[in-house]
């Protein structure tokens, strides 16, 4: 079956688009943890709102990175059962904690990444 991607394969499978996804991943998460600290602490001190609010836009701009890059893997190359995919399909409908475990558990451990691993190391030899 040929298909047709707005996104071409090396946006989600190259070494450069994985450490973005990684990275993007770690600022779901911190955004996460930052707004569940928020929460605890009761606010946000007045004397530090501005990096606050510079640390949290990162954070959601991570969150929404790794939620567009782990459903367009999800739906276009993920090569799991049916069953499996509308599990991790679920999942992400979490943000910002489910995009980036279906990145770190499924993304970074999926056999199209490992072939792509593999063909750099044959091209570098």
């Amino acid at each position: 079956m040929l298909r047709n991607y707005y996104i071409n394969r090396e946006w989600i499978v190259s070494t450069t688009a994985r450490s973005i996804y990684r990275i993007a991943a770690a600022l779901s998460l911190g955004l996460f943890f930052s707004l569940i600290a928020i929460r605890v602490k009761g606010g946000i001190p007045r004397e530090i709102l501005p990096a606050v609010k510079s640390l949290l836009f990162l954070g959601v701009v991570g969150a929404a990175t790794t939620a567009v890059a782990m459903e367009y893997f999800l739906f276009g190359f993920d090569t799991s059962s049916a069953w499996k995919k509308a599990f991790w399909f679920l999942v992400m409908l979490l943000p910002p904690m489910g995009p980036p475990i279906y990145c770190f558990f499924v993304y970074s451990r999926s056999a199209l990444i490992s072939a792509t691993d593999s063909n750099q190391v044959q091209t570098h030899s």
